[in-house]
């Protein structure tokens, strides 16, 4: 059977509260009482672009700007995936016509919103069978190598869709405050944070640790599963399992930072694609106005806990993992 998902990727002026956190999630789909997760069987992904400007971007100016985004991902040694510009096309995103089509739309009701990616799945395996991208021509846009003022970057939120397109979901590694018109980006540790930073930033050129592990776990290489552990164990409240938790580990040795949710009702989780050595371990919830941006609304996230750091350091093996970490949270 197969199903149209759209994934509606507001990046722009979110109104979203709350303290940073991390984590990267990988997209799914509902089959019955289960989920499966999206990931593409057959590589190279060919993907066409239109031929159409938009925003101050000409079609050729984009499709070198998208093919520096998919060479982003694609040169991940950890990550089995490939890519391939198959041409230009006069179909526009969103087209039903069996072809994986990156281009611009004019979408001025959707003025907080500057991408949005798009599938066509197998919901009995989970398997991508097209997907489309559209950045909305309602902004002024930029491919300049330093970025131009008052106009948002192609490669940056091309370099975010495309972690969409291969299965990727929100990361919740990012640092915001509350401004007028909604959230602005002080920080962020990962592409696939859901808010973008400013206009005139290239900040967002770059996939940091938490990206490239969430790849990776999709489409693991013979090199991740060598060099590449893993973080396993339960999040307790009351002797219940917690629902929704961030597990974010921090690497004592390069600062980097990777995390993972509880993803079952008895508050299990795993992080994975970490690199071998000490990791601290750190236990969040998410903000209430955060958790529509990661998980399903009917699912009973448990966001009324207190943060705590494991009192223990764990270390990561080498091409295996450590179980069994079990950490209790209080009410808040």
């Amino acid at each position: 059977m197969k199903r149209a998902l759209t994934l509606l990727v507001t990046l722009a002026c979110v109104a979203m509260t709350g303290e940073p956190a991390s984590a990267y999630l990988k997209l799914g789909t509902r089959v019955g009482a289960g989920t499966v997760n999206l990931r593409w069987q057959d590589f190279p992904v060919r993907y066409f672009i239109t031929n159409a400007a938009g925003g101050g971007v000409s079609a050729a100016q984009l499709r070198d700007a998208v093919d520096r985004a998919f060479d982003s991902w694609t040169s991940i040694e950890t990550a089995s995936i490939s890519a391939e510009f198959a041409g230009f096309t006069q179909a526009r995103p969103n087209d039903d016509d069996g072809l994986t089509v990156i281009g611009f739309l004019n979408q001025p009701d959707q003025d907080r919103t500057l991408g949005a990616t798009s599938f066509l799945v197998d919901t009995l395996s989970g398997e991508i069978v097209e997907a489309e991208i559209y950045l909305n021509s309602f902004f002024s846009w930029s491919v300049a190598s330093a970025g131009e003022a008052n106009r948002f970057d192609v490669e940056s939120i091309a370099l975010h869709e495309i972690g969409h397109l291969f299965g990727l979901g929100h990361s919740a590694l990012g640092e915001t405050e509350l401004r007028s018109g909604g959230r602005r980006v002080l920080a962020a540790e990962a592409v696939m944070f859901p808010i973008a930073f400013s206009a005139g930033s290239i900040a967002g050129r770059t996939l940091r640790a938490d990206d490239i592990a969430g790849i990776s776990e999709i489409y693991p290489s013979n090199v991740y599963r060598r060099e590449r552990g893993s973080i396993s164990g339960r999040i307790t409240k009351a002797s219940q399992g917690v629902l929704g938790a961030h597990v974010v580990a921090f690497n004592l040795r390069t600062g980097k930072l990777v995390g993972g949710f509880s993803l079952n009702q008895d508050g299990s989780f795993v992080i994975a694609g970490l690199e071998a050595g000490a990791h601290a371990l750190r236990v969040e919830p998410l903000d209430d106005g955060d958790v529509e941006s990661f998980f399903d609304l009917t699912l009973n996230i448990d966001v009324n806990f207190r943060a705590r750091f494991h009192d223990r350091i764990v270390v990561v093996p080498r091409g295996g993992g450590t179980s069994d970490v079990q950490i209790r949270v209080e009410p808040k």
